[in-house]
């Protein structure tokens, strides 16, 4: 699996966060740094973009080489990124998550606003599954979703932009966390308890890297997303604090014993 995403140095969000999923759910990982960034719990201090011809080289250096199965792209800042990410994509057959990326937990944007144009007609349009979160589709769309009952104008708007299926995450309302996944026709709520711990820094790009990570096993989408959200509620459970601002979930929790998805409670 290959993830095509900007670097967090403080390793809970970003390539780290997706490497360590992958790990974790049996998949070999692969990557493509798109940018590096400057950051902690406490936010980011600085990001700087890789040149197109580097991010282009690492995509087709593995890709023509060993292969791949699913792709799942993160941060891509500007719009150059995007489109050359987007070319890159369309030539090869594998299924792509689509995390569109366009603020970190602390609310420092990572998409210059230049670039919302070509995520909606070029990359958008090559998603199997589209994982926005509701700023991003507010972003991406002008939808503000204020309620459970919003969510599915919010997937529409999201789908008339061509992915195939969109998971609409409706973790930052209040209540239990709730997401719909759509292809337009069937539509799946898949429901959480909220734990309370503010450590979730890296969730979305957990999600999306965990789906990916399903699709590359071969499981069909309502089962990929479902298996995800699964291992993403208990990655937020065990959450962890790390350095004094929002700490990461934690990536290895259903590698202890006992603790997997699927395991009986106690």
């Amino acid at each position: 699996m290959l993830t095509v995403a900007g670097s967090d140095s403080g390793g809970g969000a970003g390539i780290q966060a997706d490497l360590k999923t992958m790990l974790a759910l049996g998949v070999h990982g692969m990557s493509v740094l798109t940018a590096v960034t400057a950051q902690n719990s406490l936010g980011v201090q600085g990001a700087w973009e890789l040149p197109v011809a580097a991010v282009r080289a690492q995509y087709r250096s593995v890709v023509d080489d060993i292969g791949v199965d699913a792709v799942k792209t993160g941060m891509l800042a500007s719009a150059e990124l995007v489109e050359t990410v987007a070319e890159l994509l369309a030539g090869t057959d594998a299924p792509v998550v689509v995390d569109p990326v366009g603020v970190s937990k602390h609310g420092d944007p990572l998409l210059a606003a230049s670039a919302l144009d070509s995520v909606r007609t070029r990359l958008l349009p090559l998603a199997t599954v589209a994982t926005p979160n509701l700023d991003e589709v507010a972003q991406l769309t002008g939808v503000h979703v204020e309620s459970e009952a919003d969510l599915r104008r919010a997937a529409a708007a999201v789908l008339s932009y061509g992915p195939k299926w969109a998971l609409i995450k409706g973790g930052h309302l209040p209540g239990e966390a709730v997401d719909l996944l759509t292809d337009g026709t069937d539509e799946l709520l898949l429901r959480a308890p909220r734990h309370d711990n503010r450590h979730t820094h890296g969730t979305g790009c957990t999600l999306a890297s965990a789906i990916a990570a399903q699709l590359a096993k071969g499981r069909p989408v309502p089962e990929a997303v479902t298996a995800a959200k699964e291992y993403v509620t208990g990655a937020i459970a065990a959450g962890f604090a790390l350095g004094s601002g929002i700490g990461p979930v934690d990536h290895g929790w259903a590698l202890r014993p006992g603790t997997g998805p699927g395991t009986p409670a106690a």
